[in-house]
């Protein structure tokens, strides 16, 4: 059968997909010399200008050279409306394309996983591995470590318009904050950034770069996995493309699924692991019935209100100015710091719809630009985006193959505001935002709401307003969620039930959502995930 196949040879750890956790676990698991490991990419190397200049993420979203440029199917809750979804496709993963926000989220939602009957996922068993690759520009504490390998810092700069929102957020009754990440997020202030001296922080430069060349591990890239062989129950290898041709490497130990939400339950799929119905439709033999695999999808969605502002500066009037988008260049170039640092949003807001919420369940990231559609011109007038989403949503998604070929793009279909809970705080978004810019701090600027307009008034006219400027921020997760019931993909030790030789460690594996952006996460299940794998292997 695999005569025609180049063997790679056989590896104790073999990994799929080297974005945010994949890199994490190269590093890990190959300070252990005796142990061979190999790390799969199926995009190229990080050597694209635009990787590395924050502003960048402007052109390597919907860029073939660094994503995927997976959509989303017709979105019944955005009004027929179809999304680009970013995943990165480059080393690093998502880390080299997103916004850098640096965010936990809230101790809750790692308390609520135990809750589920995950023993070690609560805050306070996670906290320490959130610590150990931490690098905090302000110094160790209780909170935060430091000479870990992600780099955590300030922003280097700020605008008079986003120092105002802040104030008019202050006035609204949020309070001021300095720091998102010591469990309970709740307040208002500037988002801290994974960044280097105003350069992005990727986990390939964090955690890959430093250990490239050990012995013991091997990095492919353009290597594309396409199924997962299994003799039985047991796990005995991986068969890939490398450079289009195909590729077997054997596995020793166990195999490590850091494709992420949307590609880790798609190779699955693809190898005979999921819905046997599905499968048997798609023409694939059924390996291992899981019912769970590729449901769950969970995802932030953010309604992205647009004013015009008077009396100040924005993003808008120096990207649309050659005068200004020469001083931009010079100030990047000389000093790091300007627009061309600056991550996609700066400011973050994270409240409550409503007093009965036990903790924050909003979450805005403000900007000094305004646009269509990211990717999209900006405004000709000066405006800023108040983007708002509901941090925990009800509506669940799917994300499943649509046919058996590797090459295909999967189905993608989120169930954005599917759930009347979630159209109900969508709209109380809008009428908090409006709340806010109605503060005496943003008199002076004079906004006027230009989306989704003033005239937008009642609940069912805010919920289908939200539909129609709803845009993903790009958090899928939970498509092999962690758990016991029938639903479940992986067990706390993110095993594959009833596989020997399997896990999954991506953020396809939170049973929900966290309550913030969720790179950081993600990096922090991959510690978490490395030092059990150890374990195991100790027997």
């Amino acid at each position: 059968m695999n005569k025609d196949k180049q063997d790679v040879g056989e590896f104790d750890y073999v990994i799929v997909g080297a974005g945010s956790a994949g890199c994490v676990l190269a590093n890990r698991l190959s300070a252990d010399p005796e142990k061979r490991v190999l790390l799969l990419e199926a995009g190229g190397r990080d050597n694209y200008i635009w990787i590395h200049i924050p502003v960048g993420y402007l052109y390597t979203m919907n860029n073939p050279r660094t994503d995927w440029c997976f959509k989303t199917e017709a979105e019944p809750g955005l009004n027929g409306r179809a999304l680009n979804y970013p995943r990165g496709k480059t080393l690093g993963g998502c880390s080299s394309i997103n916004g850098m926000i640096y965010m936990r989220g809230q101790a809750r939602d790692y308390d609520q996983w135990r809750q589920f009957g995950n023993m070690g996922w609560s805050w306070d068993d996670v906290l320490p591995y959130f610590r150990r690759s931490e690098d905090y520009v302000h110094g160790e504490d209780e909170a935060h470590g430091v000479g870990g390998e992600w780099r955590v810092e300030e922003q280097r700069l700020s605008w008079e318009i986003l120092t105002a929102f802040q104030e008019a957020a202050v006035q609204a009754g949020i309070p001021r904050t300095d720091d998102f990440n010591r469990g309970n997020n709740e307040g208002v202030g500037y988002f801290q950034v994974n960044q280097r001296r105003g350069v992005r922080w990727s986990t390939s430069k964090a955690f890959l770069k430093p250990v490239r060349e050990r012995a013991n591990l091997k990095v492919l890239t353009r290597a594309q996995a396409t199924r997962i062989v299994l003799d039985g129950r047991k796990v005995t290898g991986l068969e890939f493309e490398h450079g289009g041709q195909p590729a077997l490497a054997r596995v020793r130990g166990e195999l490590l699924l850091a494709a992420g939400s949307i590609g880790s339950p798609q190779l699955m799929e693809l190898s005979g692991i999921g819905q046997g119905e599905l499968l048997q439709r798609h023409g694939i033999e059924v390996a291992h019935e899981m019912a769970g695999v590729g449901e769950n999808l969970q995802d932030h969605l953010q309604v992205r209100m647009v004013y015009k502002v008077r009396n100040t500066k924005t993003l808008n009037e120096k990207a649309n100015s050659l005068i200004g988008k020469a001083s931009m260049a010079l100030q990047y170039a000389l000093f790091r710091s300007g627009p061309m640092s600056m991550a996609p949003s700066q400011l973050g807001c994270f409240t409550k719809s409503d007093p009965s919420q036990e903790t924050p369940d909003l979450e805005y990231h403000v900007q000094p630009l305004s646009t269509e559609a990211l990717g999209q011109p900006l405004h000709p007038f000066p405006g800023v985006t108040t983007s708002v989403c509901n941090l925990r949503p009800m509506s669940r998604g799917v994300s499943h193959i649509r046919d058996a070929s590797h090459r295909s793009a999967p189905v993608i279909a989120p169930g954005y505001l599917s759930a009347p809970e979630d159209r109900r705080i969508a709209a109380e978004g809008i009428r908090l935002t409006r709340r806010i810019c109605a503060q005496p701090a943003l008199a002076k600027y004079q906004p006027e709401e230009f989306k989704p307009g003033a005239d937008i008034q009642t609940e069912e006219q805010m919920a289908k307003a939200a539909g129609d400027i709803a845009t993903t921020i790009f958090h899928p997760v939970g498509t092999c969620k962690m758990g016991d019931d029938p639903m479940a993909v992986v067990d706390e030790r993110l095993r594959v039930h009833g596989l020997t030789g399997l896990r999954v460690v991506d953020a396809s594996i939170m049973p929900t959502i966290t309550s913030g952006n969720t790179n950081a996460p993600v990096i922090m299940i991959a510690e978490k995930a490395a030092d059990m794998i150890r374990e195991d292997s100790r027997g």
